[in-house]
């Protein structure tokens, strides 16, 4: 599979593209006045404890109060399993570079108890006023703040510092088990006198000792700074930020079957070529300057997927289409045969169809960062077979997604539930706004609606307030359609009030828009 990573530098503004085999995969956008705080750092001031969410709003320096759930709250291992602390820091270190974890058991007097006990009440964990250390998971999305942990994670290239845990975690994306344990033995003695975990991510597989002894010995140096930092700021300040777009998509998007990184900024194109020497020298070479006159997003056909990734519905090569809808609740997309009439039966026809929406569900998720709870409606079918081979291309199109995906068998009623993990905003979100007409909703009152509504609207001014004569203002078709079509309906209705009406076009005015004066 040919694989290419596309960086577009401006002033104001960073996008970085996977394009894989030709075809977009992914879109990662940074925007200098709203940059991404996911991975950053802070030291907050705990503003208030809510018992009966069992969650607490943390003041960290942004725009709104920042959400601290009790289970994201580091406690001592007596208080909690060793894997319960690990996953929340999993959370915000690993799936964004697609390193789902198996964690090393550990040995028998390390093992903690069979059953799982309760969180304690967060008014035992924190106190209003009360300084903390947190690290966020989840930026702010919609009217949501952040989401918080205090299970500090702190990535490199090839490992994830956990610095409140002692256990090692090897990515389960490296399948072969001598290979599994030569990294966790590589990085146990290294870590022999250090009292802290580490999780060995997928990009670790066949790297020698010594590019692990150098990771671990960055991020030790990058704690040991957070900790100077705790001690120094004030706060709502920041003590540890994550690195700029370009950076981090080299650290954790770049693996050996990428062909080439090309940036169109002569300047990034040296800082990422510098900070690949270090920490990547194998994979430095690969990173080029991309000079040409015609736009490098232009050039692979990205600005053309973006403005389609923005459209509802998805057309399928074989003539089937997909729906997808966006609401704040949960992402539907309903597929459908189309203009696909198959050549054998319609059991073939739905299962071909089924098996292609099946792989671009998987490219959708990615591609417009859809999270959250996503109900598939595939097409009906009445083999349990051919259910069972689609919701394995599903999976097996779902494994190169970087982000946590889980799959559920079809529902009684035919649909598949999954969920993807959610740190930023979704694309759509990111590029665009509700529209100004409609407020969102996607749809608006036929003019027809809104002339009966203007008719009520006079009938109750006029009952309220004495005037002679009375102007509507409203958009052209409102008023059109009044003019023309609902003539008899105006004139009946100037004679029962014993009022003049007059009507003036406004091109300013929505359709959904209008306004009776008094004169």
């Amino acid at each position: 599979m040919s694989e290419e990573i596309l960086i577009n530098v401006t002033p104001r503004e960073t996008r970085v593209a996977v394009v894989e085999n030709g075809m977009l995969q992914e879109l990662h956008i940074e925007r200098g006045w709203r940059r991404g705080v996911v991975g950053n750092i802070y030291k907050g001031r705990v503003q208030r404890v809510m018992p009966g969410m069992q969650a607490a709003f943390v003041e960290i320096g942004l725009d709104r109060a920042a959400f601290l759930h009790a289970n994201d709250i580091v406690r001592t291992s007596s208080q909690a399993p060793v894997d319960a602390v690990l996953e929340t820091a999993l959370e915000s270190a690993v799936d964004g570079g697609g390193d789902a974890v198996a964690v090393a058991a550990p040995s028998a007097a390390q093992a903690p108890a069979t059953t799982v006990q309760a969180v304690p009440p967060i008014t035992e964990l924190l106190r209003e006023g009360q300084e903390i250390v947190v690290q966020v998971v989840k930026d702010p999305i919609g009217s949501k703040g952040a989401r918080l942990t205090t299970q500090i994670s702190i990535p490199s290239r090839y490992l994830v510092l956990l610095p409140h845990s002692k256990v090692i975690g090897v990515s389960s994306r490296i399948e072969d088990e001598a290979e599994r344990q030569r990294l966790k033995t590589l990085v146990a003695v290294q870590n022999a006198q250090a009292a802290c975990g580490y999780i060995v991510r997928t990009n670790a597989e066949g790297q020698p000792e010594e590019a692990l002894a150098e990771d671990i010995a960055y991020l030790a140096r990058a704690w040991a700074l957070i900790e100077r930092n705790v001690g120094a700021v004030g706060i709502g300040r920041c003590v540890y930020e994550d690195l700029s777009l370009p950076m981090r998509a080299v650290r954790d998007l770049m693996r050996r079957d990428v062909e080439k990184v090309k940036v169109d900024s002569r300047e990034t194109c040296e800082k990422l070529r510098t900070f690949a020497a270090q920490f990547m020298p194998g994979l430095a070479e690969k990173i080029e300057h991309y000079a040409g006159q015609r736009p490098v997003f232009d050039l692979y056909g990205v600005e053309d997927e973006i403005q389609r990734a923005l459209d509802k519905e998805v057309p399928l090569k074989s003539g089937g289409y997909l729906v997808i809808d966006q609401t704040e609740a949960m992402t539907t997309i309903d597929v459908n045969t189309g203009s696909f009439l198959g050549q054998r039966n319609l059991e073939e026809t739905v299962y071909r169809t089924n098996l292609e929406a099946a792989q671009a569900v998987a490219r959708q998720l990615r591609l417009r960062n859809l999270g959250g709870i996503i109900i598939i409606d595939f097409i009906d079918m009445i083999d349990p077979e051919h259910r069972r081979q689609v919701l394995r291309t599903l999976e097996k199109s779902l494994a190169r997604d970087h982000a946590k995906t889980t799959v559920y068998d079809f529902s009684p009623l035919g649909l598949v539930e999954m969920t993807r993990k959610r740190t930023v905003e979704s694309l759509q979100r990111q590029l665009s706004e509700p529209c100004h007409e409609c407020g969102g909703r996607g749809t608006l009152k036929t003019a027809e609606t809104v002339t009966y509504e203007v008719f009520r609207e006079i009938t109750r001014a006029v009952r309220q307030f004495d005037a002679a004569r009375l102007l509507v203002i409203a958009s052209p078709k409102v008023v059109a359609r009044i003019t023309e079509e609902e003539s008899p309906a105006v004139a009946e209705l100037e004679e029962f009030l014993g009022k003049t009406i007059r009507f003036q076009a406004d091109e300013q005015y929505t359709q959904e828009q209008f306004d009776v004066v008094l004169l």
